[in-house]
């Protein structure tokens, strides 16, 4: 069967294949025991002198393992037999080179002592992209047999396990990380009430009993996302659970006054909060809701000037329950728009109040609001021209089904 040259070296999925390339972190590293015997088993089982590990990169290939006398581990794409053998799902195999037409001008081909025997089997993530290849050549036209091209195959599906094992690995270390970033972030907010709750009874003794409470609240949230964080470290694949309840609105947004009234009073700020008379219940996860507006409103506090008003209100919009939470503050630039809810995103408004900020609060809020398949967006004029954002959530939260749900 006559071998057909290629239109393109770019896969159908090119973006992805990359994108999922990138996610193992192979290109570029050393040398490893583990891909060095199996391009060994390769050369045993072809009894060949030369046989590669390698990586197909956007224009270069990547030499992970090199059982050869090649010195070098890195090749031009458009060079590489290899950026062939991922075009197809099953192995590429040439014979012998000289009797394919269509590759006799490539460079590696060319020449009395080039490539005449070219095997390469693709290496196929699971969500069926090829990120490189398996390949064994020899000086010399040789013939392949079922069993050798089987023992290439299972030794392809042995490389990406490894690299499988070691994503599911890093991912689960960056989860952690993730997880005592939230918990160092979300425990801010009330410790700062516990501290300004104790420097108010110091200077007043009549107001222990309402400080009292504050502090009580305060503690309480603290154990709570302690405990919650702890449970979910402890899950497989650390997936977060939510626990939906009724939630009443006015409940909710007299706790926030209480929890947020003597901060707002260290700025001379002043907070309004508007409900409509007779606001919908609606279904969700109490403490992330919770979490997700003492993080707008903290954020509106800290980065509004002394004296400013915000405004946080709450209404039914088609089916949906919407929460705006307004400040006049020092608004956003486009830059800060595109950063907006990344991690740790360094953004051109400051803490008015010489507060400390981490980058991560906009963050946990989105993908906290995305949990309920609802949406956050943030509306601003320009600098200095104040901040909207806006929370969308279903008044009744209903958990996407699953594949296995759809199978059964």
């Amino acid at each position: 069967m006559q071998y057909v040259t290629p239109t393109s070296l770019l896969t159908k999925n090119e973006s992805h294949r990359l994108e999922k390339l990138r996610d193992y972190h192979i290109l570029d590293t050393h040398s490893e025991d583990t891909f060095d015997k199996i391009a060994l088993m390769v050369t045993q089982v072809f009894n060949c002198p030369s046989a590669f590990i390698s990586f197909i990169d956007e224009d270069r290939i990547f030499i992970k393992s090199n059982l050869s006398q090649m010195t070098f581990n890195e090749a031009k794409r458009k060079d590489s037999l290899s950026s062939l053998a991922i075009l197809q799902d099953d192995v590429l195999v040439f014979n012998d080179t000289m009797n394919v037409p269509e590759i006799l001008d490539n460079p590696y081909v060319l020449g009395g002592n080039g490539v005449r025997f070219f095997a390469a089997v693709p290496l196929k993530t699971p969500e069926g992209y090829n990120v490189g290849t398996i390949s064994v050549i020899d000086s010399r036209p040789r013939e392949v047999t079922p069993l050798q091209i089987d023992m290439m195959k299972t030794l392809s599906k042995i490389v990406i396990d490894k690299l499988e094992n070691r994503l599911r690995y890093r991912k689960t270390i960056e989860s952690q990380i993730d997880l005592m970033n939230i918990a160092l972030h979300e425990i801010k907010n009330p410790l700062a009430s516990i501290k300004l709750a104790n420097e108010i009874i110091t200077k007043d003794g009549t107001k222990i009993p309402n400080m009292t409470e504050m502090i009580k609240s305060s503690v309480g949230r603290i154990q709570a996302k302690l405990s919650d964080l702890l449970k979910q470290s402890e899950m497989e694949e650390t997936q977060i659970v939510l626990s939906i309840e009724e939630i009443d609105l006015k409940e909710l947004f007299t706790r926030l006054q209480n929890s947020f009234d003597l901060l707002a009073a260290r700025k001379n700020q002043s907070i309004i909060f508007e409900l409509p008379d007779n606001p919908p219940p609606f279904f969700a996860d109490r403490a992330k809701i919770s979490d997700i507006l003492h993080n707008l409103l903290s954020n509106a506090i800290k980065y509004s000037y002394h004296g400013a008003t915000i405004m946080v209100m709450a209404a039914e919009v088609n089916g949906n329950i919407q929460i705006r939470v307004k400040d006049n503050g020092q608004g956003l630039d486009e830059n800060d728009v595109d950063r907006l809810f990344t991690k740790f995103a360094k953004l051109s408004s400051k803490p008015t109040g010489k507060e400390t900020s981490n980058g991560l609060g906009l963050s946990i809020t989105k993908s906290f609001v995305e949990l309920h398949n609802g949406t956050i967006e943030a509306i601003s004029p320009g600098k200095d021209q104040g901040t909207s954002f806006i929370v969308t959530l279903p008044l009744r939260y209903e958990k996407e089904p699953s594949l296995s749900e759809f199978s059964s």
